[in-house]
C-alpha cells in the first residue's frame, strides 16, 4: 500500500516547514511521497518544499485559488499512491501516524478514515484552550475527539485518509467550506464505502488563530450544517440544534435573572464550572482552564447564531445556499 500524503497550503510558508519537519521524523520504513498544493498564495512554500526536497519524495504544485477541497482534489490527481492520507498545513504529525494507520488498515481494511487531534504542549495557551472547546467529550466538540461510533466515523479533512478508488468513485470534495467533509463522507457511504476511526493517528492541530478567526470559523460551521441536512437529510441530527438552544437558552437566563429567577442560569454556571475543572486537570492550568470557558462560550454562540440563520434561509425560506452563504462556496 502506497500512501501519498495530500497537503493544501494557502500563505502559510511556516507552517509547512514545521509540518515537513516533523513528516521527515516518522518512523515508517515503506515509502510514502508528499503532494504539497500552493492554493494561489501570496506567501509561497516552494523554498520550503525545497529544502526537504532531497529527504524526502515530494513533488510541489502551484494553482490559482479555489479553495482546500479542490486543492486536495488537484493533490489525488496528481499523487501516485493507492491511498490517499490529508493533512492541513497546520498540523504536526506525530513519529508514529503511518505505522499505526498501515497496522490499522492491513487489519480491517476500510476505503476512508478519520483521525483524532491533540495539542503539544508548546502550544499557545489560547491554542489549547479552543484545542479543548473543539476536541472535549463536555463539548459539542467531543465527536471531533474520537467519540462518535469507531465503525461509523465522519472523519475531519485536517486528518483523513482515503482511498484512490473512493476518490476516483466519489469524485473527491465539493466546492462548500467549511462541510466538504461530511458532505463528502456521506457521499462515500451512500456509494457503499465504509469508514472508521483510527483513534491512535492522532495528530497535533496547531489552529494558528485568533479570537475573532475562531468565532468567524465556527459562525460558517453552524452556517454549513443546514445546508448539508438539506442536501442529505436522511443524515440529519437533533443533537445538530443544540448549540442554537444551548446559546438561546443562555440568553433566556440572563433574561431570567432580571425577574429573580436564577435556577436556569445556575445550571449555566454550573456547565462552565465543569469546563474549567476539566480543562484545568487536563492542560494543569487553571488560566488554560478559564481561557476554556471563553473558547466554549465562542464555539457555542457562533456555530449556535449562525445556525439559526442558515436554518431560516435554507430550511425556512427555501432559499438558493450559494445565493444566501456565497462566503460558504468556492468558485473554480
Amino acid at each position: 500500500m502506497l500512501f501519498s500524503i495530500i497537503i493544501p497550503v494557502y500563505n502559510r510558508p511556516e507552517e509547512m516547514e514545521e509540518l515537513l519537519q516533523s513528516l521527515l521524523q516518522l518512523n515508517y520504513s515503506d515509502p510514502f511521497e508528499i503532494v504539497v498544493i500552493e492554493d494561489g498564495s501570496a506567501l509561497k512554500s516552494d523554498e520550503i518544499v525545497n529544502k526537504y526536497s532531497k529527504q524526502l519524495a515530494i513533488s510541489y504544485y502551484f494553482k490559482e485559488n479555489s479553495g482546500p477541497g479542490d486543492s486536495r482534489n488537484f493533490g489525488m490527481q496528481k499523487a501516485k499512491g493507492d491511498y490517499f492520507i490529508i493533512f492541513d498545513s497546520d498540523c504536526i504529525i506525530p513519529k508514529q501516524y503511518l505505522a499505526e494507520v498501515s497496522k490499522a488498515l492491513t487489519k480491517d481494511f476500510v476505503d476512508f478514515f478519520g483521525g483524532p487531534d491533540q495539542a503539544l504542549d508548546s502550544f499557545s495557551d489560547i491554542q489549547k484552550a479552543i484545542n479543548f472547546s473543539m476536541t472535549s467529550f463536555i463539548t459539542t466538540g467531543g465527536i471531533r475527539g474520537g467519540s462518535e461510533k469507531l465503525n461509523k466515523f465522519q472523519p475531519r479533512s485536517f486528518n483523513m485518509g482515503i482511498s484512490k478508488v473512493a476518490f476516483q468513485a466519489s469524485g473527491g470534495f465539493g466546492n462548500i467550506h467549511p462541510g466538504e467533509d461530511p458532505d463528502l463522507t456521506i457521499r462515500l457511504w451512500e456509494l457503499g464505502f465504509h469508514s472508521k476511526l483510527i483513534q491512535n493517528a492522532f495528530v497535533y492541530h496547531k489552529r494558528r488563530i485568533d479570537w475573532n478567526k475562531f468565532s468567524i470559523q465556527t459562525n460558517k460551521f453552524g452556517k454549513a450544517r443546514p445546508i448539508l441536512d438539506s442536501w442529505h437529510p436522511k443524515y440529519s441530527k437533533l443533537t445538530y440544534f443544540f448549540p442554537s438552544i444551548f446559546i438561546l437558552g443562555l440568553y433566556g437566563s440572563l433574561v431570567l435573572l432580571l425577574f429573580v429567577q436564577d435556577f436556569l442560569f445556575k445550571l449555566y454556571c454550573f456547565y462552565f464550572l465543569l469546563i474549567l475543572i476539566f480543562s484545568t486537570i487536563q492542560n494543569k492550568s487553571i488560566r488554560i482552564g478559564f481561557l476554556s470557558i471563553l473558547a466554549t462560550g465562542k464555539q457555542f454562540n457562533s456555530y449556535g447564531l449562525g445556525f439559526i440563520i442558515s436554518f431560516i434561509k435554507i430550511k425556512l425560506l427555501k432559499q438558493n445556499p450559494q445565493k444566501a452563504f456565497p462566503e460558504l462556496f468556492f468558485t473554480k
